[in-house]
């Protein structure tokens, strides 16, 4: 007996929409047995990572490794079955399978017989790391063109007979023919997918490790993944929306840390408009607190007159950000930043500048391009430059298109299957009440203020050109980035001209946000992920941001459990802060695994000696039991297509909407 439906015309408006993708009741039907199939199986495995600023050799590293999962695999598929040394030699394969192979193809004797054995360990592996996934999502995964013999592979039963033959008789024609190598790098590509369901990057893509365009690219072949926006990735984002400020904040960051190779190289931005502009303006002025940070092997590879110019333009260009952030916070004064305007309050003639009441001396008081009686104007010719320069970031394919990346997959913050996610912090009072900020015309604060910001983020790039609109969003922009109290800034002043100018360290400090006491208190973590609709007992706040202090016992897991901050140092120059290398977060569905990790030797070392990373690993909290995709928001999502195509059911039997003709 069949329940009688009404339905209202809105519903048959849609559901005749459905019928054209499910034209019958056995294709509707169909439907619900495969999505009900997936409700059931185990949640998807997902990894945050944050703070990668960069260093894209090692994230790589660890993007196929699974974080050490494929090793964990590995060891339980074929330990005590195979040697260690074959055991590495099929994870190195597996990480870099186009590089590997080619060494292999040198290294054995019997090439053939090793593309056999290896694909039936790779066959074996991917059907080890499947068992939680339907088959049309193991196949989704395949590369292009290896669809049929790879799903025929897994899927054959060959442990005897006719079946066991049929097996062999693929994996030796595949041989003969000459795709084994194709193959091999296809099943390598399952595998890490089927490794990492999901990929949480929770902000600061960008910014001093070496190549963040590398990352950019490779989070772009990556799948399923998505961003919260960090204040790095902000900086670039509005560099490429055509922010003159935030272009000069980019390249005098990347001068100081001599980090040019992702402009240059990377997103092919020439440089030689600053180069030769600094050169004739600071040729015989004082640039002695401008010395560019060279470590290790860059210090002997540049000649005195490398650093000199690098120095030049180092001064060049912050001297314009300077005066381009006293133009931004002159024409919006509702950031409340006017402490900040501080060209105007330098004595020129004395060599003096007033903070806060208190006068100091200067470093450095050789400013050929600022006039003492309005030093926020830029001379034609810094004013050639910087546009110069803003034009090149905006008509760079390359960094547009990772632009257009950040801003589809990315937001300042998200909710998933529990946990709050976002880089930096929800701004709080030192009451520890929710900061109220009053921009836009409205007092807002919380999630309320967070959604603002991650709308008025966006008009810096999807809003007309030439708008106010526009022009609001790419001045919000900066705010982010260094506005006071800004919830991926997360401080109360970013102090870079009294880092450069002023010899008192007092002057230099930079306030963190009352979150970063409050945060260690798990009253305040349930307060914050309530208000973000979150409540139960393995709900998480994870953000990143502030490395955590690793070599002096800080641990990542806070505010008893509720809260974990992510930022283990993958950048280098934070390394001897946190001391190690990174960390990722893991949570399947059975528990959440903290996994720190040592610094990495390089692609090389790793082919040449199967050199992995070091990892340590630690479960934390276990489910009570295991978690299945219904329970995830993808299952919600999925449970009500189900829905839906169960009142289709009803409207063809009903007759309300006719198969194959609606």
């Amino acid at each position: 007996m069949h329940t009688k439906y009404t339905f209202t015309p809105e519903q048959l408006h849609y559901l005749r929409l459905l019928s054209k993708q499910y034209p019958t009741v056995q294709a509707a039907g169909s439907e619900i047995i495969k999505l009900r199939a997936v409700l059931n199986l185990p949640k998807g495995t997902e990894h945050f990572m944050s703070d990668i600023h960069g260093e894209y050799e090692a994230f790589l590293h660890i993007m196929n490794s699974g974080s050490g999962e494929i090793r964990e695999k590995l060891e339980l598929v074929f330990g005590g079955v195979l040697s260690q040394q074959d055991i590495d030699d099929l994870a190195t394969l597996i990480y870099y399978p186009k590089a590997k192979l080619a060494r292999m193809a040198d290294a054995v004797d019997n090439l053939d017989s090793w593309y056999h054995i290896t694909l039936q360990r790779l066959v074996q592996l991917s059907r080890y790391v499947s068992t939680k996934h339907t088959r049309n999502k193991v196949r989704s995964y395949i590369p292009e063109g290896h669809e049929a013999i790879i799903d025929e592979l897994l899927h054959i039963r060959d442990e005897e007979g006719s079946r066991r033959t049929q097996f062999e008789s693929i994996l030796g024609t595949i041989v003969q023919i000459g795709q084994a190598a194709d193959v091999i790098e296809a099943l390598c590509v399952v595998i890490k997918k089927l490794i990492m369901d999901h990929l949480h990057i929770v902000g600061d893509i960008f910014d001093r490790g070496p190549r963040a365009d590398i990352v950019m690219d490779s989070l772009m072949q990556a799948g399923n993944v998505d961003i919260q926006w960090g204040n790095h990735d902000i900086l670039w984002m509005g560099a490429g929306s055509g922010s003159r400020t935030l272009v000069a904040t980019v390249l005098s960051n990347s001068i100081r840390y001599n980090n040019l190779d992702v402009i240059e190289t990377g997103y092919g931005i020439s440089l030689r408009s600053l180069s030769v502009f600094a050169n004739e303006v600071y040729k015989h002025h004082d640039v002695s607190r401008f010395q560019v940070k060279l470590l290790g092997e860059d210090a002997a590879a540049y000649s005195e007159k490398d650093k000199l110019l690098s120095a030049r333009m180092y001064k060049a260009i912050t001297i314009i950000l300077f005066k381009l952030e006293g133009q931004k916070l002159k024409r919006r004064p509702e950031f409340g930043m006017d402490d900040r305007l501080l060209l105007d309050r330098i004595d020129y003639e004395k060599g003096t500048i007033n903070l806060a009441g208190a006068e100091y001396p200067l470093l450095d008081c050789d400013f050929p391009t600022i006039d003492p009686a309005d030093p926020y104007t830029l001379t034609p010719e810094e004013d050639h430059v910087i546009r110069q320069l803003t034009e090149a970031f905006r008509h760079s394919q390359k960094l547009q298109k990772h632009i257009r990346f950040l801003y589809a997959k990315g937001g300042l913050y998200k909710v998933m299957n529990g946990n709050l996610l976002f880089h930096g912090c929800i701004p709080m009072t030192e009451n520890g009440e929710l900061m109220e900020f009053t921009i836009g015309g409205k007092t807002r604060k919380g999630r309320e203020f967070l959604d603002y910001a991650e709308k008025t983020a966006r008009k810096a790039y999807y809003d007309k050109r030439g708008t106010p609109e526009r022009q609001f969003g790419l001045d919000f922009l900066w705010w982010l980035w260094a506005g006071r109290n800004s919830p991926i800034f997360g401080r109360d002043r970013m102090t870079t001209l009294e880092r450069r100018f002023v010899a008192d360290e007092s002057t230099w400090t930079e306030p963190k946000n009352a979150y970063y006491t409050f945060y260690q208190d798990p009253d305040v973590c349930d307060m914050l992920l309530k208000e973000f609709g979150l409540e139960g007992p393995h709900c998480h706040i994870i953000n990143g941001h502030v490395p955590v202090k690793v070599r002096k016992g800080e641990s990542p897991i806070k505010g008893g459990g509720k809260l974990l901050v992510i930022d283990g140092g993958f950048s280098k120059a934070y390394q001897p802060t946190s001391g190690i290398a990174g960390y990722t977060l893991i949570y399947n569905s059975r528990h959440y695994r903290m996994v720190s990790h040592q610094p990495f030797a390089g692609k090389q070392k790793a082919l040449e000696r199967n050199d992995d990373i070091v990892n340590d690993s630690v479960v934390f909290e276990k489910l009570e039991t295991r978690m299945k995709v219904a329970d995830t928001e993808e299952g919600k999502e999925l449970q009500t297509r189900v829905d839906d195509l169960m009142l289709l059911l009803a409207a063809y039997r009903s007759g309300a909407v006719r198969e194959g003709h609606d």
